[in-house]
């Protein structure tokens, strides 16, 4: 249905900040929310950040204070703005559109391929 492409990843040291990036091959209006994911090697899939059509947010409570979610609606992208980061936030980083309008961060809908974060000194 949907392509998602992340990008925007890299090596931050910590305290450092990273802006990610999801680019929708579809008019993001399609979908209820649009948000982000993240998956630490042997880990269960986490939610980090989602934001609906119009405009509400909700964020993990590990991220909250220190990530901000945003979208331009124009671009059909999605943006994830991290600062102060921490190694515990490694982890690859997943977009996701979901049009199940069942409520932010159940993890419904399409996923990106991800893209890798990697917070260390």
């Amino acid at each position: 249905q949907v392509q998602l492409v992340e990008s925007g990843g890299g090596l931050v040291q910590p305290g450092g900040s990273l802006r990610l990036s999801c680019a929708s091959s579809i008019d993001i209006f399609s979908f209820y929310a649009m948000g982000w994911y993240r998956q630490a090697p042997g880990s269960q899939r986490e939610f980090v950040a989602a934001i609906t059509s119009g405009g509400s947010t909700r964020y993990g409570d590990s991220v909250k204070g220190r990530f901000t979610v945003s979208r331009d609606n124009t671009k059909n992208k999605v943006f994830l703005q991290m600062n102060s980061l921490k190694p515990e936030d490694t982890a690859v980083y997943y977009c996701n559109a979901d049009d199940s309008g069942h409520g932010m961060g159940l993890g419904y809908g399409s996923w990106g391929q991800g893209t890798q974060v990697t917070v260390s000194s």
